[in-house]
């Protein structure tokens, strides 16, 4: 840390320090979510954020340089939550089976895309045509990639799943399924069928392209 950062936030970005500060910047988080939800990314304001969230226009610089950089961490939040069944997944605590593991994922995944439907459409509307938001997305997106591809080469090393199967490329294609269909399922409303049919189908779908 050194002396010219601001008192109260990180030397490398605006992150505050102390618990009322990371509770402020948690709420402008999700004041701009509602935001861009209701008015989208680019009719969304600096000010309706902070009016949002109860703070002044100026207050909203001390946490963020810019509506870009609020947008990226609603993004990044986001993908937080629609990822987190990869921690039932890879838990060296669980006595699931893999399918069970997986089955339980997946819903969570889903549970998120459905709670979530409205932001991730602005999410993906904006990082078609915005560098960064594409680059931060990109980012995650092969992050979690790689800990798929891993999670299926150790189910091959213990005879669990087919062999033959290249595990950086049977893991794109599982997170291109399900990503993709449950932006066109939950969020444009196709196919339309109940929650649990959509994750037992691709749960199937999943199961039976790796020979679990």
């Amino acid at each position: 840390m050194v002396s010219a950062t601001p008192v109260g936030t990180d030397s490398s970005t605006n992150v505050p320090r102390s618990r009322r500060g990371a509770e402020t910047k948690a709420r402008l988080v999700e004041a701009a979510k509602a935001v861009f939800e209701e008015k989208g990314f680019h009719d969304a304001r600096v000010s309706d954020i902070a009016e949002r969230a109860g703070m002044s226009h100026g207050s909203f610089y001390h946490y963020f340089d810019s509506k870009e950089d609020v947008f990226r961490e609603v993004a990044a939040a986001i993908d937080s939550a629609l990822s987190a069944g990869m921690d039932i997944i890879l838990d060296p605590s669980s006595t699931a089976t893999p399918k069970e593991r997986l089955t339980a994922a997946i819903r969570v995944h889903f549970e998120a895309y459905r709670k979530e439907a409205r932001i991730m459409s602005v999410i993906e509307q904006v990082s078609h045509h915005d560098e960064q938001i594409h680059a931060l997305w990109t980012h995650l997106y092969q992050q979690h990639g790689k800990e798929v591809a891993d999670s299926i080469e150790r189910l091959q090393r213990h005879g669990l799943a087919d062999p033959a199967l290249d595990p950086a490329i049977a893991a794109a294609a599982v997170a291109a399924m399900t990503w993709r269909f449950g932006e066109q399922w939950l969020v444009q409303g196709h196919p339309q069928c109940d929650f649990e049919t959509g994750v037992e189908q691709i749960t199937r779908l999943v199961v039976n392209a790796l020979q679990l």
